[in-house]
């Protein structure tokens, strides 16, 4: 009896911290979501087509992303932020304003990338340990399809 005892204490913190992370993962996913769109609405110059189109798929990608993450605490039996109040409150990505040169947003979507990619590698690290493999497939598939964007972008400022 205290095996169970311990096992369900072990499950419900592990539930409390993981919902902790991944909501304030949502929360960054949102900030950087934002941040996209407004590279979209307000990108000037010579690059103007291809960052404005390549802003578009990647906020796009990033509501997906946004979903999925809520979806992830939503099945876990937790509730996800669902606020901008909330994801203000949670956040540790920066905000930007205010930027409309190609390689200032270039090189603020990379920064953005490699702190998410950080915050993920955390969280993997986490469910590996807790034998979570929804959420470790979850962020693991996140953390590939960043390297590239990474991959890409450096490409692009070099």
């Amino acid at each position: 009896m205290e095996t169970l005892e311990v096992t369900t204490v072990k499950t419900q913190d592990y539930k409390t911290t993981i919902t902790k992370d991944l909501n304030a993962l949502l929360s960054d996913a949102q900030i950087y979501n934002m941040n996209l769109r407004g590279l979209h609405w307000n990108i000037k110059g010579r690059n103007f087509f291809l960052l404005h189109e390549k802003y578009e798929e990647l906020y796009n990608e990033a509501d997906e992303m946004i979903d999925e993450i809520a979806e992830r605490i939503l099945a876990i039996g937790s509730s996800p932020l669902h606020t901008y109040e909330d994801y203000l409150s949670n956040k540790t990505l920066e905000v930007a304003k205010h930027v409309s040169k190609g390689e200032e947003g270039v090189a603020l979507v990379l920064g953005n990338l490699k702190f998410l990619l950080r915050k993920e590698r955390e969280i993997l690290e986490k469910a590996g340990e807790s034998s979570d493999e929804a959420t470790a497939n979850l962020v693991s598939d996140f953390i590939s399809n960043q390297e590239k964007h990474i991959w890409m972008l450096e490409s692009f400022l070099s």
